[in-house]
């Protein structure tokens, strides 16, 4: 596991002989729990422990919630409210669900801004990478799903407007948005479409993370210095990591215990803050709300797809050279979909040899402006699509994709890194002592 020697389960007594020989669930979960992990890893690393029980919280409450909701859309509202008000706990399950999601977006975020910052998209960990953003394209596929359920207002005209999106792709669009609706427009067969994929994709997810967690114990876990476990014998290897238990365990544990207090704070006091008012009125088609706007998480990829109209140079010429078949509808789509792609593609497109951004002094502050940028597409995103936020959405989308194809690639060529420790023990030894040792 990990290609980190260290030691392996061994049965010992008869009956767990008889059990490894037939199925080695043992050794396996052994492996696992006890795979050697860089003694150097700070608390940016305790998002894969928050994740994982986001993913378990939303897959116990949404099985849960659905044995009272009922997908018809002479229904789906009533149902709702006949959760919040008539089943035992029934409201308290709706409000972990969905402040749930929110968590688990927060978590998603700070994970891969986490990556992104200490190069956990480089070799040899480019698959496990790929694989996170496939795990965070379907989380964003159940989120847009799920917001549906409910019927609201803005549940309807979000799925309006959201599926109008396929429609502008040329040729096959008007047919691909027919099939997800399942009709002319959004009624009763999409929200069945949707509360049955809704259903199925989070075991789909948990699918994907099995792997996801399967691929880095393969590479072995990265660390702050980006530097390599060293593999030579499991001495030198014991040099570098501590078990994952009980070290990082336990640490995490730790930070589910703060993260969940401060979750259910939320869940308590002020479950409905993160939620549209629209919302919690009936599903109208008549009736168009003054101002649509997704869920938060959604915001920065919503301000990309608006960003681009018609009057912007690049559409025109890309309308141009496309003899009018890229329209700036169409444009927004690609936007959208391509500024999540640019993040698949970061391990093919960051040309330096340095893998974290600890020893990057210059790619820091790039780095910092993406963050910032990334916070003001949210914010831009939640606002009218008028100006001054349509030139500020603009210049922000901008600077995403001018990110990921121009300065990460230039960087690797211009940038001079400072001097990284030789291992992970220098790194551990100058920060706590030659004489520090976990168990101490």
């Amino acid at each position: 596991m990990g290609g980190i020697p260290h030691d392996h389960y061994e049965p010992k007594t008869g009956g767990e002989q008889w059990l490894h020989k037939r199925l080695p669930i043992v050794g396996l979960l052994y492996d696992t729990i006890m795979i050697p992990t860089p003694k150097n890893l700070n608390w940016m690393w305790i998002w894969g422990i928050i994740l994982t029980f986001c993913l378990a919280l939303q897959i116990v409450t949404g099985i849960i919630l659905v044995m009272h909701y009922t997908p018809h859309v002479s229904l789906a509202f009533a149902s709702v409210e006949h959760i919040m008000r008539d089943v035992n706990g029934g409201y308290m399950i709706r409000y972990m669900h969905a402040n749930g999601a929110s968590l688990f977006f927060v978590a998603v975020y700070l994970h891969i801004f986490r990556g992104l910052y200490y190069g956990s998209y480089k070799a040899p960990r480019e698959v496990t990478w790929i694989i996170g953003m496939l795990i965070y394209l379907a989380m964003m596929a159940t989120a847009f799903m799920g917001y549906v359920l409910p019927w609201g207002q803005m549940s309807f005209w979000g799925a309006t407007v959201i599926t109008g999106l396929f429609g502008a792709i040329p040729g096959v669009g008007p047919t691909i948005q027919q099939w997800l609706l399942g009709g002319p427009a959004v009624d009763n067969a999409t929200l069945n479409r949707f509360f049955s994929l809704h259903y199925l994709l989070p075991f789909v997810i948990a699918g994907l993370v099995a792997v996801h967690i399967w691929a880095f114990h393969t590479t072995g876990n990265n660390n702050p210095t980006g530097v390599e476990v060293r593999r030579g014998s499991k001495e030198e290897a014991a040099r570098d990591t501590v078990p994952f238990w009980p070290y990082y365990v336990i640490k995490d544990l730790f930070a589910l215990a703060i993260i969940l207090l401060v979750f259910f704070a939320v869940v308590g006091f002020m479950p409905n803050y993160l939620g549209h008012p629209d919302n919690y009125i009936e599903a109208n088609p008549l009736a168009t709300p003054a101002h649509i706007v997704p869920e938060w998480y959604f915001l920065p990829f919503y301000a990309i797809l608006r960003a681009f109209t018609a009057d912007v140079w690049v559409v025109i010429a890309a309308n141009w050279l496309s003899f009018g078949i890229i329209d700036a509808k169409f444009f927004g789509v690609l936007a959208m979909f391509g500024a999540i792609a640019v993040m698949a593609l970061a391990p093919w497109l960051d040309t330096s040899s340095v893998r974290s951004g600890r020893y990057r002094p210059m790619f820091k502050w790039w780095f910092a402006l993406l963050c910032v940028d990334f916070m003001v597409l949210m914010w831009v995103g939640s606002m009218p699509a008028e100006e001054p936020y349509a030139t500020i959405s603009l210049i922000a989308s901008a600077y995403w994709f001018a990110y990921f194809l121009v300065i990460l690639p230039l960087l690797g060529v211009i940038e001079k890194p400072l001097p990284q420790p030789a291992t992970i023990e220098d790194d551990f030894n100058a920060h706590y002592g030659s004489k520090a040792h976990p168990a101490e």
